[in-house]
């Protein structure tokens, strides 16, 4: 005989709620061991000093980065850092959450930060989606260049249009169409790059070299230019 409750919902639905709640917490903390145990291998190949402890201040240190300020509740996790093509590197997991009660949705996604030794400008990149096609149709249009092809794979946006078209010349418009596709985004001092989902270990070594390159392909006269903000 089953035991029925006052509301006339059996105790078994429960027992088995339970159940399925309890699993899905196991699991995630298996995941979330594995990917720190994967993380912290692939750190310690490229020579990345690793700390998976949960950081609440990423957040204030870059403010400048608008996908570092959704929601609520943010914080990063499983942070790689050290040296990378002679810049210093940030690679981290992000956390943060949406809504409430039953909307209530936590998000996950990776990112890799270069720090650059001379002062940059403002510039946002990232592959262009479908509703990039809907806005553009109504006026609110984004920078184009010279490839049509890459102004139809890239969304860019910068309040200098000329540092944009300094940035992007044509040997990194080549780079960036041969290379995987991130949004990225130009601080004064650094540049982020990120999905939004979490990178496997290798994607934090894509996103590392696509921001290398392309600083490496600034100009020498943007170079000298930006050097002398500096000085």
């Amino acid at each position: 005989m089953s035991v029925i409750l006052a509301d006339g919902t059996p105790v078994v639905i429960f027992i088995l709620f339970g159940l399925l709640v309890a699993a899905g917490i196991v699991y995630g903390l298996y995941a979330a061991a594995k990917r720190r145990k994967t993380l912290q291998t692939w750190a310690s190949r490229c020579g990345l000093n690793f700390d998976p402890a949960k950081n609440t201040h990423v957040d204030n240190q870059y403010s400048h980065f608008e996908c570092l300020q959704r929601g609520r509740d943010r914080h990063g996790y499983n942070f790689m850092s050290g040296d990378w093509k002679g810049r210093d590197v940030l690679c981290f997991d992000y956390k943060y959450t949406t809504g409430s009660g039953k909307n209530r949705t936590t998000h996950h996604f990776s990112a890799v930060i270069l720090e650059n030794s001379f002062p940059l400008k403002q510039l946002f990149i990232r592959p262009e989606g479908f509703f990039d096609k809907v806005t553009e149709f109504f006026g609110y249009d984004d920078i184009d260049f010279e490839s049509a092809e890459f102004s139809r794979k890239f969304y860019v946006k910068a309040k200098d249009k000329k540092w944009a078209y300094d940035v992007i010349h044509s040997r990194a418009m080549e780079f960036l169409l041969s290379c995987p596709k991130f949004s990225i985004k130009f601080d004064i001092r650094c540049v982020i790059a990120w999905r939004d989902r979490t990178f496997k270990p290798d994607e934090f070594g894509q996103a590392g070299d696509v921001i290398a390159g392309v600083l490496d392909l600034l100009p020498d006269y943007v170079r000298k230019q930006q050097e002398g903000v500096s000085s």
